[in-house]
């Protein structure tokens, strides 16, 4: 097998609950004997990762792993486990709602897990082995990162729900302002809600599934907290799907108050066209270079004009104000 690099991460557990670094740089898929099971992060784009895989993991997990489309699911394959998850994208320069996949193949004393971006609950859990603190058994580590995973995505949810608030507000201040401000930003957390909606809906199924489905190391315990994480983001789902009704809302009513105000200026343009149309009639009438036109010789002529159409105007506004035009 031709290496190139190695795991990102490589850990045998022990029953203390501290964990020991691997020195192979490719390891086999079994545990020491000294230790419970065994843990191993890898790139899923590395050459030597594809090579690992080939030589110790079924067909079906490996295309699985390897796979460079994916969505949340959880599937039983012989003796083990492989679910995908999404995470949110944390990285720096990149959309958090561009939500990152993790895969993982996990059996009674293995997990194996691979990434094609960096995925922070993994971090999480590294400082917490690196701190003596690591989990019993693999049932209690999927646990632990389905926990993470949610975490996260509460957090990105509760935060738009909140940047949907501070919007409101502003248009209930000062709508003139807020319409022009808040246009794009309100396209644009439309655009993150739908996104993050798209992955999270399915977790929330691999979830459940995740904590119904029949595999012996899964313990009561580690079920519970994993069906604490599915209603954990059905919550989330729910809270997006009310940030996305809220903003369908809001964009209706911001239509509605352009549609109004572009009413209510036509509607002023429509009284100065009826005050201006006869003055503009009189003055293009008089205003003929032709033979004829009364007032040629008389030199209060545009004196008496303009007093008539001053007049004609003053009474157009009377008029019209008395019709409550305006």
């Amino acid at each position: 097998m031709t290496q190139t690099l190695a795991p990102i991460a490589a850990y045998d557990i022990l029953p203390d609950g501290t964990a020991r670094a691997l020195s192979d740089p490719w390891p086999d898929a079994e545990p020491a004997t000294d230790a419970i099971w065994r843990w191993m992060h890898f790139e899923r784009t590395d050459p030597g990762f594809v090579a690992w895989s080939a030589e110790h993991l079924p067909a079906p997990v490996r295309a699985a792993l390897l796979q460079a489309e994916t969505r949340p699911h959880c599937d039983a394959i012989g003796d083990g486990l492989l679910v995908t998850l999404r995470g949110m994208n944390l990285n720096p320069g990149q959309a958090e709602e561009d939500m990152v996949s993790l895969r993982l193949w996990i059996r009674a004393n293995l997990v194996v897990t691979a990434r094609l971006r960096r995925v922070f609950p993994m971090d999480d859990l590294r400082r917490e082995i690196a701190e003596g603190r690591a989990t019993a058994s693999p049932a209690a580590f999927v646990a632990r990162l389905a926990d993470l995973v949610t975490e996260r995505i509460e957090t990105a949810s509760s935060a738009r729900e909140d940047l949907l608030d501070g919007i409101e507000e502003a248009l209930l201040d000062d709508e003139s302002e807020a319409l022009a401000a808040h246009t794009t930003e309100i396209a644009r957390l439309a655009r993150s809600v739908i996104k993050l909606r798209r992955h999270i809906a399915p977790q929330r199924e691999a979830l459940n599934r995740l904590a119904g489905i029949e595999a012996a190391f899964l313990t009561s315990p580690s079920r519970y907290a994993l069906r604490h994480a599915a209603n954990r983001t059905t919550r989330a789902v729910e809270e997006l799907d009310t940030v996305r009704d809220r903003l369908t809302a809001l964009r209706t009513h911001i239509d509605s108050l352009q549609t109004a105000r572009l009413g209510r200026n036509g509607f002023i343009l429509s009284v100065v066209a009826v005050v201006f149309l006869p003055l503009s009639f009189l003055t293009g009438l008089f205003g003929m270079n032709v033979a004829g036109i009364p007032g040629t010789v008389w030199p209060w002529a545009f004196a008496t004009l303009s007093l008539a159409m001053m007049l004609l105007g003053l009474g157009l506004w009377v008029i019209l104000r008395w019709r409550n035009w305006f």
